[in-house]
């Protein structure tokens, strides 16, 4: 079985459908039955537009970038990607094959 993994940017504070989006990605991956998810909130970061993106005290909203790395078998990953398309999120991600193991 190809295992893949999913790698979305995004911002902390991007909404979609009235969720957080990284709440919105975690939940869907959850009931989509993908193997494991997890978020990492960067320090700072920019994106296509050239902003950057950095904590800063006085701002009230943050725009800190946000990584939803998944990993998965492929077909499920399709299946994922389909139906984020068919909800017309729009957001930027990477999918590479990946060999996982687990040490004891």
């Amino acid at each position: 079985m190809k295992t893949v993994c999913l790698r979305f940017y995004t911002e902390e504070n991007k909404l979609h459908e009235g969720y957080l989006v990284y709440e919105y990605l975690l939940e869907k991956a959850k009931e989509f039955g993908l193997s494991g998810a997890s978020v990492f909130k960067g320090i700072a970061g920019y994106g296509r537009h050239g902003k950057i993106h950095k904590e800063s005290f006085f701002e009230l909203g943050s725009d800190m970038p946000v990584e939803v790395v998944i990993i998965t078998s492929n077909d499920l990953a399709i299946e994922f990607i389909r139906f984020l398309k068919e909800k017309k999120l729009n957001i930027l991600f990477t999918q590479n094959e990946v060999s996982i193991a687990v040490i004891d």
